[in-house]
């Protein structure tokens, strides 16, 4: 689907072929965007190949190559790698629900967990030149030792998807230190943005909201409003991904904004957008608090603005404004909130 492969040797050596893995989720999208701005010969991995191109993808058609490939399958990694000859590999793909992790824990190991495994091998038996970038998570400090959280912050995850996470970290260090591959790694705090699934909770307090705003709905249902979170644009998080793997030498990177906000804060930007007062709307629902959350979630972004010189773009309250925007449209019979916006 897409593209056709060439072989490294008829491509031009200028262009560096990048293969994405979860290509077709919110980071992927903006991801794919940022590369082909950069010149890349971009590919994406997908679990199935269909008649619909997806939705975050439509307006890269013409521009992408999709190939099937399955995280759960060593043989599948190997035969993609193999056959797409990548110089960079990142790494995306994962069960990004923590509640989805909890309800089949099992298969959430598979991919989240043993995925990257899979990947890093897969990669040192036939592209070992190619360069790396492994999506890590704020989720495998769960309830942090320290705030705010830095690269060198202990691990205590406290759900299944942290526990997978954090293996994974540390299989990104074996295969950078025991076979020598260039393996950047990402520790991402929590980014939305209007291409966010809508099991998310930003994606679910816009979506309310604009409803609310249109006089579709009444009421917001809501759990914990105390639990604090860094949370920035996954467009910004996007950019940091290539400069992670131009680094001189492979090495961790915390990326998030430096700032934590509650849910409260979120839900009163997002209402505050639309002149609401977020007290009217919002019913606090006890069946909705999730256990184990952890403390405050924050991120200490200091290596990152140093060595990489990323910073983000978007503030808070911009990114709360942006996703009810797109939930707005949509609710018009504009474009998807998936699509290609912001």
């Amino acid at each position: 689907m897409g593209a056709a492969v060439t072989s490294r040797s008829s491509r031009d050596v200028r262009t560096k072929r990048a293969l994405i893995t979860g290509i077709s989720g919110q980071d992927g999208s903006y991801l794919a965007e940022v590369l082909l701005e950069k010149g890349r010969d971009v590919h994406g991995m997908v679990r199935k190949l269909g008649p619909e191109f997806p939705a975050r993808l439509a307006h890269l058609r013409d521009r992408i190559a999709l190939h099937q490939g399955d995280l759960a399958n060593a043989s599948s990694m190997e035969e993609l790698i193999s056959r797409v000859e990548p110089d960079e590999i990142y790494h995306l793909a994962a069960e990004t629900s923590v509640s989805a992790c909890m309800e089949f824990p099992e298969a959430a190991w598979q991919i989240t967990g043993l995925g990257p495994e899979r990947v890093f091998d897969a990669v040192r038996k036939h592209a070992p030149g190619a360069r790396i970038f492994h999506a890590s998570s704020s989720e495998v400090f769960g309830e942090p030792k320290e705030t705010p959280q830095s690269e060198t912050t202990p691990f205590h995850p406290r759900n299944d998807y942290g526990r997978a996470k954090a293996y994974a970290h540390r299989m990104a260090h074996h295969y950078r230190e025991r076979h020598r591959l260039f393996i950047g790694v990402g520790i991402l705090f929590n980014h939305e943005s209007p291409r966010r699934g809508a099991r998310f909770l930003t994606r679910k307090v816009s979506h309310s909201v604009a409803k609310i705003a249109l006089g579709q709905d009444r009421e917001l249902h809501l759990g914990d409003l105390h639990a604090r979170r860094d949370w920035g644009y996954a467009g910004d998080f996007a950019r940091a991904m290539p400069l992670i793997l131009e680094a001189d030498a492979p090495e961790d990177f915390v990326i998030g904004t430096g700032m934590a906000h509650s849910v409260e804060d979120f839900v009163r930007a997002a209402f505050n957008h639309v002149g609401l007062d977020w007290h009217d709307y919002v019913v606090i629902d006890r069946e909705l608090m999730r256990p184990q959350e952890s403390g405050i979630v924050q991120a200490d972004p200091s290596k990152a603005k140093t060595v990489l010189d990323w910073e983000p773009s978007i503030s808070f309250e911009e990114l709360a404004a942006m996703m009810v925007e797109a939930e707005m449209t949509s609710l018009r019979g504009g474009r998807s909130a998936q699509s290609n916006v912001a």
